[in-house]
């Protein structure tokens, strides 16, 4: 299975996925802490976290599967949402609460 593959395979099989720097408990960047802590705020407590330190095929693959060269990058029910800073924007405003509700525990 390809790299692409793998990574469509993750964002269309669970709920909320977040690829990030490191894990939730212990993140790995300053953007990916605050993406973590905003999807707790908003009451996702399980989610697929992907640390792309562990794997560089994940990390470079990531990156051309959504056309976005950061990381952090949240997809929610299969779609790319965007990185931190969309994130923010979105949660300040209330979006991502509304885009998160009832999705996952």
């Amino acid at each position: 299975m390809s790299v692409q593959d793998q990574i469509h395979q993750t964002v269309t099989s669970n709920p909320v996925v977040l690829y990030m720097k490191g894990t939730p408990t212990f993140p790995q960047c300053g953007f990916s802490s605050a993406a973590a802590q905003m999807l707790k705020l908003c009451g996702v407590t399980q989610y697929m976290a992907v640390n792309v330190l562990a794997d560089d095929d994940i990390r470079q693959g990531i990156k051309e599967y959504a056309s976005w060269p950061t990381i952090p990058q949240l997809y929610v029910k299969g779609e790319f949402v965007g990185g931190s800073d969309i994130m923010k924007e979105m949660f300040q405003s209330g979006e991502l609460q509304k885009l998160l509700d009832g999705i996952t525990g």
